[in-house]
């Protein structure tokens, strides 16, 4: 039960990665991407308990449009970067903290649809969600640091550059969700 839960939690937290590596390179404070990390990964030990609570319908009227909410968030957050990259100087720190914190939350959508499927076949809802917000919580982390490592990498402005490779992460998500890759 514990390793099915490890690759399940690995599994789902994997666009949550892909959108920290994005966000890190978002310059902000070591704090912030302890606090980014963590609603990452509380948003994905929310989702399943709530799955698991609203049961097998509100899965599957979700269902659908699951896959794109998320990439809807990092897109428009990433058009906004890249309008905001027009401005002739360039920011100090990009922190939107209703962004870095809604981004979580509309990527923890899979995370609902496997708390209903795992409460039905009888996994423990509270268990799974602590597995899948610790691995989301340290998987971001990590992500967020790859970020900053790419960004001081490539001589950008931070919010082009950001911009940029949230709009990209979200075509990526997208065409993930339609089988494209």
């Amino acid at each position: 039960m514990i390793p099915e839960l490890l690759i399940l939690g690995f599994t789902l937290g994997l666009d949550n990665f892909r959108a920290s590596i994005a966000l890190g390179t978002i310059p902000f404070s070591r704090r912030r991407a302890v606090q980014v990390a963590l609603t990452f990964g509380l948003w994905d030990g929310l989702a399943p308990l709530a799955g698991v609570v609203l049961g097998r319908y509100f899965g599957q009227a979700i269902g659908p449009i699951a896959d794109y909410v998320g990439p809807a968030v990092l897109g428009v957050y990433g058009v906004y970067l890249l309008v905001r990259s027009l401005r002739p100087a360039a920011p100090e720190e990009i922190d939107h903290p209703w962004m870095l914190f809604g981004i979580p939350l509309s990527l923890s959508f899979d995370n609902l649809l496997a708390g209903t499927s795992l409460g039905l076949i009888g996994f423990s809802p509270v268990l799974s969600a602590a597995v899948f917000a610790a691995i989301t919580a340290l998987m971001t982390f990590v992500g967020l640091h790859l970020g900053r490592a790419a960004a001081s990498l490539i001589r950008m402005r931070s919010d082009l550059l950001s911009g940029i490779a949230l709009v990209l992460m979200a075509v990526v998500l997208v065409l993930e969700a339609e089988n494209v890759f």
